[in-house]
């Protein structure tokens, strides 16, 4: 070869990249310390094990890198990237992108990802073997196990399954129930503040692994099986990420593990002579009471419908063993042959399994305008109204809180009471101004309305609107606040004593909302009542159950979910 040609080859072989390994970044790095990653907007190159591919359902997959050596940083990551695009056939990969923040919802919190630009097969050298980290107890820092492959070791109390059928989503805690701040602790004290924390630092959510809403199966559960609140869960794996907010979640990668479903089949039994109830129906409307007018405003939307949410209520209050109870969101129909309350009444009586012997307090009109109202019905082999019901129409009952409803009773030569019936305003917020706006507290909004609602029923009751003469009264529905509530303080400060206090009933609930534990549903006795209480209970029907087993879904027989609040029942001597 002359001189010439070999400075020439020498020349153009110079002038060739160089193919060496590119520069890796381990995912530690990557992650960092803070909920952003320090590394935001760069290109960088990752290495990891593939740990989940969730393309299926969600935006991509999570590798499991090597560990940095600090252990406020994550090994794990999201690595965006769409179902079409394929991936090698390799357990460990390299991965080419820009580190983002993914929003987590509508919470502040964001998660760290990387927008996939190359991606490659790669060594596992040097990268940990395959299986979850263990976890005994929720960790003080979640951030250092963003996207990475966790197993719970402790048990997981299920809290809430108002996302299961629309999201495919199981709220569970560490440690037990979480509680809404005011049922245990007053409106925005430093107690309520801290239970409000500690609810967030202990509340997970298992998720299934897809973002389709309302899908047609649940994968993340065993066939045929459906979780109940209050049930605990063991061994659960999934990888730890932050999507929708507003707490932590698994990504599962399996099925829950879930125990044998151990529901209340008979409604408490209490000592005492007299049984008093109560029961939110959730809408109970029976069309034109002729079997046509559907769909209603709410509640059933057919007369098959209406046929299943009838047999859910009939099965419920039948199997209360109540003598009388005071009921709300009944259709506000009149009191004629075709209205709500009587066509119930006639469910009762026609029901084999219960007494037959109920009848209803007749208003003569309403009580009230709204298209919902209260109601009470009364076994009359066992108690005799003494004089005409009463209502309370006039300020918020008008427009906000249900008219209320009061009757007195007699059992045989017994002495007279009266069961007063209410519902208060609700905590939403439409046309909510002033002071019915949320004040932050926790008491929601229309506050004010409520505690003006409560100080109007005491003014009331304090007037003896049944002319019966007699101190002995109970006060009990839907107050539409918890037990630390100004509206429950207002009638404590009366002198209207909780029958759940008096009975010692520890942390009792009728209503979870949001994975919260807490009482809507109140009963308050007069002072003199107060003394005759046997006993009080609630009997978990409804707010631990899922939604799929109530009338409009799956409708499973009996009881369960024939509402969204459990009923409560009073055993006095009287």
């Amino acid at each position: 070869m002359s001189l010439r040609l070999s400075l020439l080859v020498l020349a153009c072989t110079a002038a060739l990249p160089l193919q060496a390994k590119p520069s890796i970044t381990l995912i530690g790095a990557v992650q960092g310390e803070g909920a952003q990653s320090p590394l935001l907007g760069q290109t960088v190159t990752v290495e990891g094990r593939l740990s989940a591919d969730l393309r299926d359902g969600l935006d991509g997959f999570y590798l499991h890198g090597a560990a940095d050596g600090n252990p406020a940083t994550s090994e794990g990551l999201l690595v965006l990237a769409e179902g079409a695009v394929r991936l090698p056939r390799a357990a460990c990969l390299r991965v080419r992108g820009e580190v983002v923040e993914q929003p987590a919802g509508r919470s502040t919190q964001s998660m760290t990802a990387l927008k996939a630009q190359n991606i490659q097969a790669a060594s596992c050298r040097g990268l940990p073997a395959p299986g979850p980290v263990v976890l005994t107890a929720a960790p003080a820092n979640w951030e250092a196990y963003e996207g990475l492959p966790v197993q719970i070791q402790a048990p997981l109390t299920v809290v809430g399954l108002h996302n299961l059928e629309r999201s495919g989503e199981v709220w569970t805690a560490f440690d037990g129930a979480l509680w809404q701040p005011t049922e245990m602790a007053l409106p925005g004290s430093e107690q309520a503040r801290a239970i409000a924390a500690d609810n967030q630092r202990r509340l997970l959510i298992l998720d299934d692994g897809s973002d389709v809403r309302d899908p047609d199966s649940l994968p993340l559960l065993p066939a045929g099986q459906l979780p109940r609140g209050g049930m605990q869960l063991s061994q659960v794996e999934g990888i730890v990420e932050q999507r929708h907010g507003p707490a932590w979640r698994l990504q599962l990668r399996r099925p829950l593990p879930l125990p044998p479903v151990a529901r209340p089949l008979a409604a408490p039994q209490l000592p005492g002579t007299l049984k008093i109830a109560a029961f939110n129906l959730e809408n109970y409307f029976n069309g034109d009471g002729r079997g046509t007018g559907f769909p209603t405003p709410r509640g059933a939307a057919s007369v098959e419908q209406l046929a299943a949410q009838q047999a859910k209520l009939v099965a419920s209050i039948n199997g209360l063993g109540a003598d009388v109870a005071a009921l709300m969101e009944l259709e506000n129909d009149g009191f004629g042959p075709a209205s709500s309350i009587a066509q119930l009444v006639d469910a009762l009586n026609a029901d084999p399994a219960g007494p037959g012997d109920w009848r209803f307090v007749d208003a003569g009109t309403g009580p009230g305008s709204d298209s919902i109202r209260v109601g009470i019905i009364y076994r009359h082999r066992v108690l005799t109204p003494v004089g005409r019901p009463a209502v309370l129409e006039e300020g918020p009952f008008m427009r906000w809180s249900r008219v209320p409803l009061t009757q007195a009773f007699r059992r045989g030569d017994g002495p007279v009471f009266s069961v007063t019936a209410i519902h208060l305003k609700s905590k939403g917020c439409g046309d909510a101004s002033g002071p019915d706006m949320d004040q932050g507290d926790g008491q929601g909004c229309f506050n004010a309305i409520r505690t003006d609602s409560a100080q109007r029923i005491v003014a009331w009751l304090a007037s003896d609107p049944t002319a019966s003469g007699s101190p002995h009264a109970v006060v009990l529905g839907d107050f539409n606040a918890h037990a630390m509530e100004q509206p429950i303080r207002t009638l404590d400060a009366a002198g209207w004593r909780d029958a759940f206090a008096i009975a010692g009933v520890a942390q009792p609930y009728s209503y979870v909302y949001n994975g919260l534990n807490g009482r809507l549903d109140h009963a308050l006795l007069s002072p003199t009542l107060a003394g005759q209480l046997r006993g009080a209970a609630e009997w978990h029907i409804n707010a631990d159950e899922p939604e799929s087993v109530g009338y409009a879904a799956g409708n499973q027989p009996g009881p369960w979910r024939s509402s969204d609040h459990d009923p409560l029942l009073l055993g006095l001597d009287l």
